[in-house]
């Protein structure tokens, strides 16, 4: 009985109604796209199959970032590795955090998790620190690096989320849209910020080159659309097997960033990325990522099939 009920998407579309200030920009876009919809209302990429769009966001090899303030402070080889975040779907930025900034990060952590004010959640993860802590919030809404996402998104970067770890995710690979979705598809970059060293032992990310440049796999591939009243039967496994065999088959060679403390990775909205086991159980894993999504797109979760509560969109 709680299953079914976990996928009436009534029961989704009740608690958005109570939200209405954080759905309100999906409204306002689903006019513009001649989309029937209220903002509460269940959205997947179901909705948007008859749109017709223009190819007006995608990235181009040739973005020019020589007049970015960031990018001018790079070193050359971080400034080679933002110039192909286009062809490869991902950049590293060796050193973007001192190491003071990460102290003061992970004291922040430790005191709003002391005080109860953070919470892991059944993932082990401490969700959106950036609504509680000035501190991040700033670094997260930096100028200079957003001004650097902008480019690499080809619009404005709001930000929408941040993730706390203190050990690895281990998650399998995925492509984030099938949790962050936006229309036009691949609004969204990732951000993710080393808080201490991070070897083969703790965790560290993988994820496959130029897998960005794959289509976008969401609800229907798997044949998990679900019907008018329901979300799909299939599991989120379902989903992990279908992306492990796209690798096979697109022959899609496997990463993996050891970093050091302060050092930031920037992923595409469809990179194919994961965590790594955790062997070395004695030791933690401390990281943070920020997740962006581009003004102007519908922002939703595909895999629930519920548009996004993203606070001061407007």
């Amino acid at each position: 009985m709680l299953s079914i009920i976990r996928r009436l998407k009534i029961a989704y579309s009740f608690y958005n109604f109570f939200h209405k200030k954080e759905l309100i920009q999906n409204e306002i876009l689903y006019k513009k796209w001649g989309i029937r919809k209220k903002y509460f209302s269940s959205v997947s990429s179901k909705d948007f199959r008859n749109v017709f769009l223009k190819k007006e966001n995608e990235l181009t090899a040739e973005s020019d970032f020589s007049s970015d303030k960031l990018f001018n402070q790079l070193n050359r080889i971080n400034q080679e590795n933002v110039r192909s975040f286009a062809i490869n779907g991902y950049a590293k930025i060796s050193n973007y955090l001192s190491e003071e900034q990460v102290d003061s990060v992970n004291e922040e952590i430790g005191r709003l998790v002391h005080q109860r004010i953070l919470k892991f959640n059944d993932q082990n993860k401490l969700m959106f620190a950036i609504h509680h802590s000035s501190l991040i919030n700033d670094i997260g809404n930096d100028e200079n690096l957003k001004k650097l996402l902008a480019r690499m998104m080809n619009g404005t970067p709001i930000l929408f989320q941040s993730i706390n770890f203190f050990t690895g995710s281990e998650q399998d690979t995925h492509s984030d849209s099938i949790h962050m979705t936006t229309f036009p598809l691949g609004g969204l970059l990732g951000l993710w910020i080393a808080l201490e060293d991070i070897t083969t032992e703790n965790g560290p990310l993988h994820y496959y080159p130029k897998s960005h440049l794959l289509p976008y796999y969401l609800n229907a591939d798997y044949q998990n659309e679900g019907s008018f009243f329901f979300l799909g039967k299939k599991s989120y496994k379902a989903y992990e097997n279908m992306i492990a065999e796209k690798i096979k088959e697109h022959g899609l060679q496997k990463e993996i960033f050891t970093a050091k403390k302060g050092d930031m990775f920037i992923w595409h909205a469809n990179l194919f990325h994961g965590g790594e086991p955790h062997k070395n159980k004695s030791l933690s894993r401390k990281s943070m990522v920020y997740h962006y999504f581009r003004e102007g797109s519908v922002c939703y979760h595909e895999i629930t099939q519920r548009p996004a509560l993203i606070k001061n969109y407007l």
